[in-house]
């Protein structure tokens, strides 16, 4: 490799792509090509960097395997990056396979980050943990050693364990010193902050406030009966039961958590959970239906009685009933959430990575972007939606994840 490749490579390692560029801008070798189509991604130019990646891999030839590899990892970074999530990872585990057979153990652990990374941001918690668990992070420079702990960090937070999360930071803060990059540095820095904002809203004898992470992780510790609006369960300190598919349940069983332990009129019921203002025999008959099939799913938590003038919830093993709401309430927190890491998302990608239909999304997105809450670019398949970061909480907290103990 001569000087010039090796000075733009650093240059890159080092987080200086105009340095790169100045290098090898002209030249249409294959390791000028990869080079400069690594210099455009990080300028942010995706089209043109994965067009450059592909020539290269093409110019590098069949004998070439290492190469033609390393080229596929930057490539699924791109990806990544400009979350197409739908893309298969087949190429970036035949090119990981690839490196570790060659002995690159560098940019096969890299590669193994990429694939973690992708499992958190589509939610695959399980997954991603057992991936970075296969990974051996001394493999790593100081620079993706530190985008792999914002990794584990991200995983703590989605699972709300404050104390890995803030472990996770510190290593990663210790590497991206090392690494030198102001633009990690800051990154992290952000993800540390981010960390401090309020995680939920407690409500609780009518009084709300709001809780950092390391407060909601207490409370679910805690023998209380959790009414859970980020994540549609009721728990207590024995079981989990999930209302995620069941909303009318969920709005029963919040409305009477919210109230406890005082009852809740009937006609506050039917109003929240069937929204009608005007309540008829039927509403009222199929109130009586809906908190039966409540009572029956809470059968080992809490018993719901009716009173005079309506209904009350009653724990067995818990002390008090809380619900643990949102920091801030809003019919399409989830979406803004995922847009709220301030890249281009598509509505394929955001639907992968929330679970649900395409179609649903869409509709989302429709409702945000005549509230202002979103812009898009593009047409089509190329169609990108994207919003500055939500200030006041940590977003994260917001997408569905399995809960503690799950």
């Amino acid at each position: 490799m001569d000087s010039l490749i090796t000075a733009a490579a650093r240059a890159l390692a080092a987080g200086d792509p105009l340095g790169a560029l100045k290098r090898v801008a002209l030249r249409d070798d294959a390791p000028a090509l990869a080079l400069r189509g690594i210099a455009m991604a990080q300028l942010g130019d995706f089209v043109r960097a994965k067009a450059l990646l592909r020539r290269a891999a093409r110019a590098f030839g069949p004998h070439e395997a290492m190469a033609r590899a390393r080229c596929a990892v930057a490539e699924a970074e791109i990806a990544l990056v400009s979350r197409d999530l739908g893309v298969p990872t087949k190429a970036l585990d035949a090119a990981r396979a690839t490196l570790e057979t060659h002995g690159d153990r560098a940019n096969a652990a890299y590669a193994r980050y990429l694939q973690a990374r992708r499992l958190l941001l589509i939610g695959r918690l399980d997954d991603a943990e057992r991936t970075l668990a296969e990974l051996d992070p001394a493999a790593l420079p100081p620079a993706s050693r530190a985008s792999c702990e914002l990794v584990v960090a991200g995983i703590a937070i989605r699972r709300l364990r404050a104390t890995t999360a803030r472990a996770a930071l510190i290593r990663a803060e210790q590497a991206a010193r090392q690494a030198r990059i102001p633009a990690l540095m800051a990154e992290v820095q952000s993800a540390v902050l981010v960390l401090a904002l309020p995680a939920a809203r407690l409500i609780a004898d009518g009084n709300e406030r709001l809780l950092q992470l390391d407060e909601v992780e207490t409370l679910l510790a805690s023998p209380a009966l959790v009414v859970d609006a980020c994540r549609y369960v009721v728990r207590d300190a024995r079981s989990v039961i999930s209302l995620e598919r069941r909303p009318v349940l969920f709005t029963l069983a919040r409305t009477l958590a919210e109230a406890w332990p005082n009852d809740v009129p009937r006609a506050m019921l039917i109003a929240r959970a069937f929204r009608t203002r005007h309540a008829d025999e039927s509403h009222r008959a199929r109130l009586r239906v809906e908190v039966g099939r409540l009572r029956t799913l809470l059968l080992t938590m809490a018993d719901i009685s009716a009173t005079k003038h309506g209904f009350t919830l009653t724990p067995y093993h818990a002390s008090e009933v809380v619900v643990l709401a949102r920091p801030v309430d809003d019919a399409h927190t989830a979406v803004l959430a995922l847009l709220a890491d301030g890249e281009s998302w598509s509505s394929s990608a955001l639907a992968l990575a929330l679970g649900t239909s395409q179609r649903s999304v869409q509709r989302a997105l429709d409702v945000l972007a005549t509230t202002h809450k979103v812009d898009s670019f593009g047409r089509g398949r190329a169609r990108r939606w994207m919003t500055p970061p939500v200030p006041g909480f940590p977003t994260s907290l917001l997408l569905p994840a399995p809960f503690p103990g799950d």
